[in-house]
């Protein structure tokens, strides 16, 4: 049976306030992890940090909180509703970050930023699901084009904004800054969004169904191997955030020009999900993202080479940067796709079980590379150049070696991996 509500019977949302809203709920994300990024250093000596990678774990357990909430959230906007479950979520994101703001001990606020990802995990199920709710096929895929692409100045933009709020003001500054736009954002959905999931969809809690669509997801091949080629491909993502801080302003020592040189390399990311759009119906999603992924791996190859022979410079970082995060801007989105291409008819457990597997595998390898991060570039392109690979691996295996294909379509769903 398929899951997947009708848009019919969900009360219409303007186009361009539904777009504005998934973008803006997105945007929670990216403005929690990169608003950071400047501050690390300052919150790592307040409140005590044992080692100088230890600041990383400001990221990586917001993104481990993110990424394993997922995986419960799906089947509860399926019973509570969207609107429901969403504004549940911004309330505890605007107290996780009075947490935040209030942490003595860098412990607490560890737990804290966990807490605040496990929100920003209900927030996202929640919108995918309302944009679920009023469109299907071409116009989602618009939908969430045009929210992404608004979304992409956020990770961009984000690190200034963090840098100009320690200018006036301590670190604490910007958790203040999230939990004002949190509550911004609560009173405007809360005002402007209907329920869009019609009571005759609403789905009941029960365990079997529920495991029997995660099941269902992790046996077949499509799902499984895109799903896990493309974690692999964000932990390098991950990876870089969590020690770009360190990279910039204690390898390169950039001082305040750090998020400058931060934005630059996330605009590549933008670039590539603003021209797949126009590739994709051309070239197709398996051709686009195996083709990326190759150039993610020979460019990560060949600056590991000359790194490793004539040594690192700030510009032959970003160059080859720039290259890479190109690559994942067009590997992301095609990835995801594909691996949701066989699952309409139970696509929001799927979406949870995607996001759940994708984000919390990306997360923990990212922050196994940045705790490598030994003042040297080195760890961090040694990791993409692994992930890479064996990202590569795995679609060899998803796709039984029929590589840079044209075709989309998917494997029958029983299959198993």
């Amino acid at each position: 049976m398929n899951n997947t509500p009708s848009p019919s019977a969900a009360p219409r949302i303007p186009f361009v306030e539904l777009v504005a809203i998934v973008a803006a709920v997105m945007a929670l994300n990216a403005l929690a992890i990169d608003m950071m990024l400047p501050a690390l250093g300052q919150i790592g000596e307040e409140l005590g940090a044992a080692h100088d990678n230890d600041r990383q774990l400001i990221i990586i357990v917001y993104v481990l909180g993110n990424g394993i909430a997922q995986l419960f959230f799906g089947p509860i906007v399926d019973r509570f509703g969207r609107k429901r479950v969403l504004m549940w979520a911004l309330s505890a994101y605007v107290l996780a970050s009075a947490l935040s703001v209030f942490a003595s001990t860098f412990s607490l606020l560890l737990a804290a930023r966990a807490f605040q990802g496990v929100t920003t995990a209900a927030t996202r199920v929640a919108s995918i699901a309302i944009v679920r709710d009023q469109c299907s096929g071409r116009r989602m895929a618009e939908v969430m084009s045009l929210a992404i692409t608004i979304f992409m100045a956020a990770p961009i933009l984000a690190p200034g904004f963090g840098q100009v709020i320690l200018f006036a003001a301590p670190w604490r500054g910007i958790f203040i800054a999230l939990l004002l736009y949190g509550l911004m954002l609560a009173l405007w959905l809360g005002w402007r969004l209907p329920e869009t999931l019609s009571k005759e969809n609403q789905k009941p809690l029960r365990a079997g169904p529920i495991f029997a669509a995660y099941g269902e997801f992790l046996k077949n091949r499509i799902a499984f191997g895109y799903t896990f080629a493309s974690a692999l491909c964000f932990a390098a993502l991950f990876g870089y955030i969590s020690a770009s801080e360190q990279i910039f302003l204690d390898t390169f020592d950039l001082g305040n020009a750090f998020p400058l040189a931060f934005a630059a390399i996330a605009a590549s990311l933008g670039a590539a999900t603003l021209i797949n759009a126009r590739l994709v119906s051309r070239y197709g999603m398996r051709r686009i993202s195996h083709t990326a992924l190759l150039v993610f791996i020979i460019a990560n190859l060949l600056h590991l080479l000359i790194a490793a022979t004539a040594g690192e410079t700030f510009i032959l970082f970003m160059l080859f940067m720039s290259v890479s995060f190109f690559a994942l801007g067009l590997i992301g989105p095609n990835a995801s796709a594909l691996a949701m291409e066989p699952m309409g008819h139970i696509a929001g457990s799927a979406a949870a079980a995607n996001g759940f597997a994708g984000t919390t595998i990306a997360g923990f390898l990212g922050g196994i590379i940045g705790q490598f991060y030994d003042g040297t570039t080195m760890p961090i392109i040694l990791g993409f150049t692994c992930l890479g690979i064996s990202a590569f691996a795995v679609l060899i295996w998803t796709e039984k070696g029929q590589m840079f294909q044209f075709s989309e379509q998917p494997e029958p769903s029983k299959e198993k991996p």
